[in-house]
């Protein structure tokens, strides 16, 4: 078991917390009970098993587990209350394809926000995420936590959304960007059989360029005195409206 702040397993976790070190190892650390138990019945190549000394979890045959002290789990822990399991888990960048339902996602900051915007896309049952430049790292813990798990069952990728749009367009599919500039209320207008949503930055919204590239330009109605609506909940509307 290993108790010592000082170990080099212990060194190399803690380092996960950063996103340069995440993407230069490649890996990333999952946390919690349900977590865990998300990415273990997905695809996701799982390293190894983290666990707090005295706690139980049914964990799978042939993935190494290393078992620690309360004291070196809360320095690796990123929670208030850690549960006292965490694995480290490979990342994993999907294929982008042409398919029906597409959220694209330019430039949104906060974890939370992105982390509801994974997890909606999957509840909606949007086929993929595209995460434009700009946009909060998909690997920070708070959006992994936001995304209860859904991170591990919608596909995503990384990229430059423009480069996105021409083959989307390219196989029917037609592209709605969230924006007051010359844009329709979205119930008046009819959903498309194949569509892909642009959302946008909390305070600059859709970058000018990329909301130019889109074939309707859409909003929500805002009834009160609200000046806004969050962008997470803005495409959840949106999402389920398209889902039909």
């Amino acid at each position: 078991m290993l108790t010592s702040l000082q170990n080099q397993k212990v060194k190399e976790w803690k380092k996960l917390h950063k996103r340069k070190n995440r993407n230069r190892e490649q890996r990333f650390l999952v946390e919690g009970r349900h977590l865990v138990e998300e990415v273990v019945r997905s695809d996701w190549r799982i390293h190894e098993f983290i666990l707090q000394e005295g706690v139980e979890f049914p964990l799978p045959d042939g993935i190494e587990t290393t078992e620690v002290s309360s004291q070196v789990f809360a320095a690796i822990s990123e929670t208030e209350t850690p549960q006292g399991i965490a694995a480290v888990v490979e990342q994993k960048q999907s294929e982008f394809s042409p398919v029906p339902l597409t959220l694209m996602v330019d430039a949104v900051q906060d974890p939370g926000n992105l982390g509801t915007l994974i997890r909606t896309a999957d509840a909606a049952g949007f086929d993929q995420v595209i995460l434009g430049v700009g946009t909060v790292d998909p690997y920070n813990d708070k959006v992994i936590r936001a995304t209860q798990g859904s991170l591990f069952h919608i596909p995503f990728i990384q990229g430059d959304l423009a480069a996105f749009v021409q083959p989307l367009k390219d196989q029917g599919i037609e592209i709605w960007a969230t924006t007051l500039d010359d844009s329709t209320p979205f119930k008046q207008l009819s959903t498309p059989e194949k569509a892909a949503l642009i959302v946008g930055n909390e305070g600059q919204g859709i970058q000018d360029e990329i909301a130019a590239l889109a074939d309707e330009h859409v909003y929500i109605p805002i009834y009160g005195q609200a000046e806004s609506l969050n962008v997470a909940i803005a495409a959840a509307v949106l999402m389920y409206h398209m889902k039909g």
